[in-house]
């Protein structure tokens, strides 16, 4: 599938997105396996949510159980097959592309890596905006965290439950469209997606080295900073 030219030269629509969050068995995307996968079209005509919970075929660490609430026993009892959930996954992304919808992600460099790592042939093949990214390159010195508990509150959206896919795929949804709307509109509402992509890309490259070189400076291992946005470079 290749991109639209002429939807590369359209604005951001925060009302023309599929709004995509995983839950999985590891924080390391070159590892994980999914548990959950939810996909929101958000549109003139509502929200419209869709999500699968998958038997991930491995046991999921307690660690991920704890997070996300699923466990092992759960997953296997009540999930479909992983490499269906992982197949139909990437066909409603790329129909979301097809029909002119901005891919929403929250850390995008997590999500889309692990599809990537998951199966090699998925390429970023349409718009994909990331409301972390943007709002740490354009407000790149406020104090604290940047989960997405922290940007909701930051930006008084709802998160109705922290963790489970379908919530925060619609709480990343609402952020993108505050910021596009209001808190950014400025700086966001004139740039095509074409130029929108490259400046999240450019703007995560500098973040991210900067916060390298800061961690090197002070001798302390920063091997596992990514600077590469939407996906993640394997080596």
């Amino acid at each position: 599938m290749e991109i639209s030219t002429e939807l590369l030269q359209t604005q951001f629509d925060p009302m023309k997105v599929l709004s995509f969050d995983l839950e999985t068995t590891s924080a390391n995307p070159f590892e994980a396996r999914i548990v959950t996968s939810a996909l929101i079209r958000v549109d003139s005509e509502g929200a419209h949510p869709y999500e699968m919970l998958a038997d991930p075929g491995i046991p999921i660490p307690e660690a991920a159980a704890n997070v996300h609430g699923i466990t092992t026993e759960y997953a296997q009892q009540h999930g479909r097959p992983h490499d269906d959930v992982l197949k139909e996954t990437l066909e409603k992304i790329s129909q979301a592309w097809a029909d002119g919808y901005t891919l929403i992600v929250y850390n995008a460099a997590y999500d889309l890596t692990v599809l990537h790592s998951l199966e090699p042939s998925f390429v970023v093949a349409g718009p994909v905006y990331d409301p972390f990214v943007v709002d740490k390159v354009l407000d790149p010195y406020r104090k604290g965290k940047r989960t997405l508990t922290d940007l909701c509150e930051e930006y008084n959206v709802r998160l109705d439950n922290a963790h489970e896919a379908t919530s925060d795929a619609l709480a990343a949804a609402r952020i993108a469209w505050v910021q596009a709307k209001r808190r950014f509109a400025g700086r966001i509402k004139d740039l095509t997606l074409e130029e929108l992509m490259e400046f999240q890309a450019v703007g995560y490259y500098n973040s991210q080295t900067d916060l390298k070189k800061y961690l090197e400076s002070r001798g302390r291992d920063a091997s596992d900073v990514n600077t590469t946005w939407p996906m993640q470079n394997s080596d």
